[in-house]
């Protein structure tokens, strides 16, 4: 009994390398998009999609480290704050979200609403704790 390879996608015969899985790249990317499509890879290309956005839109508006911009700015060129990394707490309890490197904190200064940018520092990192036995 012959083993015949076939297309992921399509089902034909392959030939040629013992490694090919597709017949072309048509197939090839039908397929992946399919496998994509029901996993929830989506989700995750969203999440990511929209974290790289609002990293960028920090990195634009903080140029010096430290800045004070209007949120309806930020919410106007697709900013959402809801997709963060990480966050940091001051020692004043105000509670940082970071993108990455880029942080913001929602401030109502004089009935407008701002986020104060700031860029990640050194003295942010958590203190190593010891692992106990």
């Amino acid at each position: 009994m012959e083993n015949v390879r076939r297309c992921k996608s399509c089902q034909k015969e392959l030939t040629g390398r013992k490694d090919k899985r597709y017949c072309d790249v048509y197939c090839k990317s039908a397929h992946q998009y399919q496998v994509t499509k029901t996993t929830g890879g989506t989700l995750f290309r969203q999440i990511d999609s929209q974290l790289k956005k609002n990293r960028a839109i920090l990195k634009g508006y903080n140029k010096s480290g430290m800045a004070k911009v209007r949120s309806e700015v930020l919410l106007k060129e697709g900013f959402d704050p809801n997709f963060f990394t990480h966050y940091w707490k001051n020692q004043k309890g105000d509670v940082y979200l970071f993108v990455y490197e880029y942080g913001f904190l929602k401030r109502n200064e004089r009935g407008s609403d701002k986020y104060v940018l700031v860029l990640w520092q050194e003295y942010m990192k958590p203190p190593k704790t010891k692992a106990t036995p």
